[in-house]
């Protein structure tokens, strides 16, 4: 399947040609409230990767179901629905709502950076209905809190995209240009953490969906061959063709 924010709010076979070797569609981060781009944009190339900061803009979550839930519900691939889920009680209302629209198989749920488990420990309790639940976690979380999530009712857990910092690009220009741009990091440099995490998680008897750094089919079949139940693509779904950008040519 695709990630959360690759591919926009409904199934488009506009944006992906071959939407059918997809086994579920995953909509962008969806927050109660609408939410603006970042005042600074930013996407950072690193060797094997990049950064990307965007603040998640989207409408807000009345204005989408609004919008997209007939779509949803006509759609060929069942709908996993990504909310921003930091505040609990918020959270459970934006589920509640989605145990209505048709097609729509699960919610998977991100939270803020250094958000405390026990608020994220909260949610699965709040949530829990008869939509089957996804906690997306940072690979520095997954390990510690992801079995205490499974064992709480939660139905998998998938990989969010790891974040990170790189100097901003007019650095080299002008030493004093400011602060480093944090963001979340993406490409096939991450693959070998992912795949480890995957290997992990599993030995944990957690059900994972992997992602992060997948860009071949053999990193899709070498997730599945690892135990992961599902496997999420991100900016490989954008036509980027890593080969080409890392050539010296």
């Amino acid at each position: 399947m695709n990630a959360a924010g690759t591919l926009g709010f409904t199934p488009d076979p506009r944006g992906l040609k071959d939407l059918g070797g997809l086994g579920a569609f995953v909509t962008n981060p969806i927050s109660l409230r609408p939410r603006l781009p970042t005042a600074q944009p930013a996407l950072i190339e690193f060797p094997g990767g990049f950064l990307l900061h965007s603040g998640l803009p989207n409408p807000g979550f009345a204005a989408i179901v609004k919008k997209y839930s007939a779509r949803w519900a006509r759609a060929d691939l069942p709908v996993i629905v990504h909310l921003m889920a930091d505040r609990p009680e918020e959270t459970a209302r934006m589920v509640r709502t989605l145990e209505t629209p048709e097609n729509v198989m699960a919610a998977e749920l991100g939270f803020a950076p250094l958000l405390a488990d026990d608020i994220i420990l909260m949610t699965v309790d709040m949530c829990r209905g008869e939509l089957p639940l996804i906690f997306s976690l940072p690979p520095d979380q997954l390990l510690s809190l992801g079995p205490r999530l499974i064992e709480a009712g939660a139905a998998a857990v998938s990989i969010a995209a790891p974040r990170g910092a790189l100097p901003p690009p007019r650095l080299e220009a002008d030493p004093k240009a400011g602060e480093p741009v944090t963001g979340r990091l993406f490409g096939p440099s991450l693959f070998p953490q992912s795949l480890n995490l995957v290997r992990e998680a599993v030995m944990a008897n957690m059900a994972i969906i992997g992602a992060g750094g997948v860009w071949t089919k053999i990193n899709v079949d070498a997730m599945l061959a690892a135990g992961a139940i599902a496997v999420q693509a991100d900016a490989a779904l954008w036509g980027f063709d890593w080969q080409a950008r890392s050539s010296p040519d």
